[in-house]
């Protein structure tokens, strides 16, 4: 995701590690003597400072003096930073000097990032990540702090460790309830299942699925993640130095499943919510459950939704899907290519699994056409990992001491409103490398995307969280003419085809919707009512005021990881980098809330869209 970008500075006459540290001294000066106006004059006149719960209980981003003004206006005095320390040595590359700091509040311990260039002849901040890792008094149970498992001496009232948990189990929802209720048990369930397990959080991770990894499990065979290892592990338990680049859909499931166990994640399979209501006089949630036929009411303080980043199946509604006579599923349902052999199948999309599910019914033998309804951006796996990807989350970034946690911080500490500007020359160099690949596409008649300003895929997955592919191969039967590619709207269904808006009839047997999803909020109009769903508001985005991105501005994904507008009420998920990453800031703010850490929210994000 790395690389250069024209920045507001020449190159500065001291070096790296002095200017640094002079200026967190300056830093430190200011905020003791409650100096905002100095500490303001410390960043640059374009600068970003972006905040992880640290200072402001929330996920934001101010910009600019005025906003850093603001920020340390609302919080300065209850947030009481102190300690700046630069934590490593600080490096400079085309005048801007990076250097990596730790740091105190009053109730919790920091890290961050910040990148210095010279402006007036002094060092000021362009671009300042501050991040919270940890609650004093309330810190994980790791390294010197880890429990000793063993209770030595005699004691007849001994329990085992067996014997504890199986309490724990046959208490939870019964004679205790969970402080949080987390509804999904995917990859963003179980990552902040297993960080508020170590917290301390009485928490409780539910499923309507039978086991852990079911999610995956259920999913069509040739299933595999896009994304390489480097960038997918979970917290606390890496993927082992042999696991596949691209694990395959049922080795993930056989992970999730592991996972649970060996986190003593507290999760109830074979689940279903009902409903959910929230009591604003009891600051609880009454949410009905029915696991395995047994109807129970939880009661818990703080309901996260863990549904996945995509929401609810978009599947349109067409004429004639009524009289269809063939098959007909969205793609989050489609089965695999078992049982297709040459049948005539309409897959309705051209994204990532539209290439996924055409290629494995392709190579058994069905007769595939591809419905390409507006452009798709593809990127080849092996130039994104290589360039979009290599610098942060590869073997030879991990070879060159480059941690997950610290390539999550690095890439955390770009803001979003100059992300696009650091990801363009990324996917240019991209597009000239396999230049004979997307020739070959756009002469098959594919119409191709670079985004709206060129950004690419990753900005197209924070803005929309649509219309791309990570080719792994299948991009080349369309290329070659194996599956066939039109293009055009769906009007309506026969008997025995799908129908465009130009008239042509395309026989079916099947028709797969690889159509997207709706927003996050969905899930909870249904689980909650339509009147929440519509007080929080639409669920992911920026407001970048590009395709499928409405503005305004917001500088953060919508409603992710961070207080809604509904008490309460949080969503959590993303690809499996961002709910390892914003799993641990979701689960300190819900450790404070918990415990009584007094939480005010700084920033708290207007809503402009509902859905």
């Amino acid at each position: 995701m790395t690389s250069t970008l024209d920045t507001p500075s020449t190159a500065p006459s001291t070096a790296p590690a002095a200017r640094a540290r002079a200026w967190f001294a300056d830093l430190e000066d200011a905020l003791r003597a409650r100096d905002v106006d100095r500490a303001a004059g410390l960043f640059a006149a374009t600068s970003f400072w972006r905040d992880l719960v640290a200072f402001t209980w929330n996920i934001t981003t101010v910009e600019d003096r005025a906003g850093v003004t603001d920020l340390l206006t609302a919080t300065l005095d209850r947030t009481d930073p102190s300690g700046f320390a630069v934590s490593e040595e600080p490096t400079e590359d085309d005048g801007v000097t990076t250097a990596w700091f730790t740091f105190e509040t009053a109730v919790g311990r920091g890290r961050g990032l910040v990148r210095l260039v010279e402006e007036d002849g002094q060092p000021r901040a362009w671009t300042f990540l501050t991040t919270l890792y940890e609650l004093t008094g309330h810190e994980e149970p790791r390294g010197p702090g880890r429990p000793k498992g063993a209770e030595h001496g005699i004691n007849r009232e001994r329990l085992t460790w067996a014997e504890r948990r199986a309490r724990e189990d046959a208490e939870l929802g019964r004679t205790t309830q969970p402080s949080v209720l987390v509804v999904g048990g995917g990859q963003g369930g179980v990552a902040l299942g297993a960080r508020l397990r170590q917290l301390g959080v009485p928490a409780l991770v539910v499923d309507r699925h039978a086991r852990p990894g079911d999610q995956w499990r259920g999913r069509y065979k040739s299933l595999c993640l896009h994304d390489p290892v480097w960038y997918d592990h979970l917290p606390y338990l890496p993927f082992p130095d042999n696991w596949p680049v691209f694990a395959p859909k049922d080795k993930i499931a056989d992970w999730l499943e592991s996972y649970v166990r060996v986190m003593e994640i507290p999760y109830w399979g074979s689940t279903e919510v009902r409903s959910a209501a929230y009591d604003e006089a009891a600051g609880e949630w009454t949410v009905q459950v029915v696991r395995d036929g047994e109807e129970l009411t939880l009661r818990p303080k703080e309901l996260v939704l863990a549904t996945g980043m995509s929401g609810k199946p978009n599947v349109p509604e067409i004429p004639g899907q009524d009289v269809f006579r063939g098959e007909q599923h969205h793609s989050s349902a489609h089965p695999g290519p078992d049982g297709y052999a040459g049948k005539r199948v309409v897959v309705i999309g051209s994204n990532n699994s539209a290439f996924d599910i055409c290629g494995a019914l392709w190579e058994h033998g069905a007769q595939v056409t591809m419905v390409q309804r507006s452009s798709t951006h593809i990127v080849k796996s092996d130039s994104l990992m290589e360039i979009g990807l290599g610098s942060l989350y590869s073997e030879e970034a991990v070879a060159a001491g480059m941690t997950t946690e610290k390539a999550d911080l690095t890439f955390a500490s770009i803001p979003y409103r100059i992300l696009h500007e650091f990801q363009i020359p990324a996917y240019e160099q991209m597009r000239e490398r396999d230049a004979d690949f997307y020739r070959r596409m756009e002469e098959a008649g594919f119409w191709l995307d670079w985004g709206d300003d060129g950004s690419g895929l990753f900005m197209k997955y924070l803005r929309r969280g649509s219309g791309y592919y990570i080719d792994v191969g299948a991009a080349d039967l369309v290329a070659n003419g194996d599956v066939a590619l039109v293009h055009g709207q769906v009007v309506r269904l026969t008997e025995d085809a799908v129908v465009l808006d130009d008239g042509t009839e395309l026989p079916a047997d099947l028709v797969v919707y690889a159509t997207g999803y709706g927003s996050m909020n969905g899930w909870a109009a249904d689980l909650i009512s339509q009147e929440v769903a519509d007080r929080v508001g639409k669920v992911w985005g920026l407001g970048s005021d590009t395709t499928k991105d409405p503005g305004p501005w917001e500088g953060e994904q919508r409603n992710m990881w961070k207080p809604t507008a509904q008490p309460g009420l949080w969503f959590h998920g993303g690809n499996l980098h961002q709910s390892r990453h914003y799993s641990l800031y979701l689960a300190l703010q819900l450790k404070a809330r918990q415990v009584g850490i007094p939480t005010p929210v700084y920033g708290q994000a207007e809503v402009h869209h509902r859905r």
